[in-house]
């Protein structure tokens, strides 16, 4: 696929994307994992994407099952992360609670 064909549709997915940010606790709840769902993974590379995330975040994580998983509560850092990477900021859900 052409560059630029690909950068069009990575734009177009992420008008029309909706994204989840959640978290799970793990490990008798003591540990907290950041989930985020709702990327392409067609279009996104999900290993790229989470070892940049891990990275900014200076945390370890995992991409498997279509999902995002960061060690810790991240949630409202990775809002902003996905933001500035050119997310719409309506169609990212941060679950609460």
């Amino acid at each position: 696929m052409s560059d630029i064909l690909e950068d069009l549709l990575k734009g177009i997915y992420k008008e029309s994307s909706l994204i989840k940010i959640r978290l799970e606790k793990r490990r008798g709840g003591t540990r907290y994992v950041t989930v985020i769902e709702g990327i392409d993974d067609k279009l996104f590379n999900h290993k790229e994407l989470v070892s940049k995330l891990k990275t900014r975040l200076a945390c370890g994580g995992t991409a498997k099952d279509g999902r995002l998983e960061l060690q810790g509560d991240h949630r409202h850092k990775v809002r902003e992360i996905l933001i500035e990477m050119g997310f719409p900021p309506s169609n990212i859900i941060v679950e609460e609670g």
